[in-house]
């Protein structure tokens, strides 16, 4: 039985751990594939976001902040641009 609960709480660790590399992952990926022209209409660079969402892969605490900045702030205007609702972009 202990066995099972040493195996149990090991895969736990090890999920909690990749939660940072999987956000990460995830704000690289929906950067990657937003249009470039959306990107210019919300006069934001994402050849630079890449670069800090690549850099924050370095660090764990890193990776969270700058991904969560991404997906919590910059997503969200990128989307709009891409759906052509640039009044709200404002």
């Amino acid at each position: 039985m202990s066995g099972l609960v040493h195996l149990l709480s090991t895969i736990a660790v090890t999920a909690v751990l990749c939660i940072p590399l999987a956000v990460s992952l995830w704000a690289l990926l929906d950067v990657a594939r937003r249009p470039a022209w959306a990107w210019s209409l919300a006069d934001r660079n994402q050849a630079l976001w890449i670069a800090f969402v690549l850099f924050g892969f370095c660090s764990v605490v890193g990776g969270l902040v700058i991904s969560g900045i991404y997906l919590l702030r910059v997503r969200p205007r990128i989307a709009l641009a891409e759906e052509g609702r640039l009044g709200d972009l404002i």
